[in-house]
């Protein structure tokens, strides 16, 4: 009976290891950003006119969200210097002692190079090349390149968050169209008042750990004003789809009306950058981009009719 008990004991200690190490792994893929990134990228799919099987489509969606956890994971081993130093950071895996920097590059690099060949060879090698290239786009141009030597860094390096539209939509017909970079368009002009929102009241966090980030380098006033440019340019930029005849007039009436939302958020925190402000417009922020690319779902599955002018 007594050994009985220390081998229960020894199995229990020695399960809970692995579901511990299982949970500080799963934190290095950026989860909260990893769904974005995967709705997005089955968005694209959803409103690509062909189709494949199914199970071709479940793993392009894997291999987006593997992708994109394994870039989340790179980007903290080479960011641990900062994030350590960073209050927002402090608590990843990485600078809490969680996971060796040696283990989390290593994990980071098996999944992408996996999530590449298997978006290869099972669904098609131009949707692998663009998921490489969004991969290799965050982890050496925004992470290693951009995000320490200019404000920019931001608008460039958005270009990685703003491709899984592309990937979806490619993975289904072989193809890009302007049809699926409209949708990167979207994404790629959200992503700097997304962000500068976000290092407006983290600024102090920035300016510690050296990064440029807009408001570290030009001020809080020059920031509000690249906020308000960039949404009154992304509240147009919202109706592409709708013009373009990808979806119909249901997205288009809440395209506009979501940003319209979008640039009121945006002047408000133009005329008071403060940090109450500043997180309302990171908060809908977010939701506007969950919401937009909703409604592109909802559009197509109810079928709404394409506006009668196109093609005339």
């Amino acid at each position: 009976m007594a050994d009985t008990s220390i081998g229960a004991q020894s199995a229990a200690r020695a399960a809970g290891s692995v579901l511990t190490a299982l949970i500080d792994f799963t934190a290095l893929l950026k989860l909260r950003v990893m769904s974005l990134v995967v709705f997005t990228g089955f968005v694209g799919l959803y409103l690509a006119p062909e189709s494949v099987h199914p199970v071709l489509e479940a793993i392009a969606i894997l291999c987006i969200a593997i992708g994109a956890g394994a870039a989340g994971a790179i980007n903290m081993w080479y960011d641990r210097d900062i994030d350590a130093i960073m209050t927002r950071t402090q608590n990843r895996p990485i600078p809490a002692g969680l996971v060796g920097a040696e283990e989390a590059l290593t994990f980071g690099v098996v999944l992408a190079g996996g999530s590449v060949m298997v978006m290869g060879l099972a669904v098609n090698w131009l949707a692998a090349g663009l998921l490489a290239l969004t991969i290799g786009f965050y982890v050496f141009v925004y992470t290693m390149w951009l995000k320490r030597r200019t404000p920019q860094n931001i608008v460039i390096g958005g270009a990685a968050g703003a491709l899984p539209p592309i990937i979806g939509w490619a993975a289904v017909t072989g193809t890009v169209t302007l049809e699926s970079i409209a949708l990167f368009a979207i994404i790629f002009i959200w992503t700097p008042p997304h962000f500068w929102a976000l290092s407006l009241y983290r600024s102090d966090d920035y300016r510690a750990a050296g990064v440029p980030m807009l408001p570290v380098v030009a001020g809080r006033r020059e920031t509000q004003k690249q906020i308000l440019i960039y949404s009154l340019i992304l509240a147009p930029l919202g109706l592409a789809p709708y013009a373009l005849g990808t979806v119909g007039l249901l997205y288009g009436v809440a395209a506009g009306v979501l940003g319209v939302v979008f640039v009121l958020a945006a002047w408000r925190v133009w005329r008071e950058a403060s940090d109450r402000r500043c997180k309302q417009l990171f908060g809908y922020s977010i939701l506007y981009l969950f919401l937009i690319f909703l409604a592109l779902i909802v559009d197509r599955a109810v079928g709404m009719a394409s506006p009668s002018w196109i093609g005339s």
